[in-house]
């Protein structure tokens, strides 16, 4: 048996569930544009917990979306995860977060290309083949009108995420397909979580740390 919660706050969105092997057992999400986490996150989890009908000493590992994205949302999300395994004795899952935006996009013959948003014209963004296997690394991007041409020119090019906005109106290619209603959700998390679990693809719960890829920049205020 494997019974793994999956944790999953990289965006707005505040999504918790729980798997048993490939099989999802409980969904809790909320997509609150105002940032749900620190508030829902601990309620998520142990009301996915009942529902299933477990107990929390059930838990045989816990896997969290571990960037890029919101600094905010992946403290909050890696600290409860850090915070779960420690308690629990049990092994971290680390998920790339393009990689399980990615999941909910199928492509018979061409490009899978997450995006999510990353300031001004900037997106963090990976491009996977059809099988979603990486074809280039995770990478914080400048959009322009050449952006992904080299993919365009010869196959269907599927653009999803909330970066996506800032992208579909730079070009005009009957190759690209978009979804900018796409967010990291836990439901695609299990199944990419209980292939690692069975290859013991585990982190170090002490030294692990979100996944930023940029530093965190701040505004500073107004002078009154």
């Amino acid at each position: 048996m494997a019974k793994i919660i999956c944790i999953e706050t990289s965006t707005t969105n505040c999504s918790v569930a729980i798997y048993n092997k490939n099989t999802l057992l409980s969904i809790k999400e909320d997509n609150d544009k105002g940032y749900s986490h620190a508030e829902s996150l601990h309620v998520f989890i142990d009301e996915i917990i009942e529902e299933a009908k477990l107990k929390i000493s059930d838990l045989e590992a816990i896997a969290v979306s571990k960037g890029p994205g919101s600094y905010t949302g992946l403290r909050i999300g890696v600290s409860t995860a850090k915070g779960l395994c420690y308690s629990l004795g049990i092994p971290l899952i680390g998920i790339n977060t393009l990689d399980n935006l990615a999941q909910q996009q199928e492509a018979q013959n061409g490009y899978i290309i997450p995006m999510l948003d990353a300031r001004r014209m900037e997106v963090y963004t990976t491009v996977l083949d059809q099988n979603h296997q990486i074809v280039t690394p995770t990478e914080a991007k400048i959009l322009d009108e050449q952006s992904f041409n080299n993919y365009l020119d010869n196959k269907d090019c599927y653009f999803l995420g909330n970066g996506v906005s800032k992208f579909k109106d730079l070009i005009d290619s009957k190759n690209a397909h978009f979804n900018e209603e796409a967010i990291p959700s836990a439901k695609e998390l299990g199944k990419l979580a209980y292939r690692k679990f069975l290859n013991e693809d585990f982190e170090d719960v002490a030294y692990f740390e979100p996944y930023y890829l940029k530093d965190f920049h701040t505004t500073p205020p107004k002078k009154k």
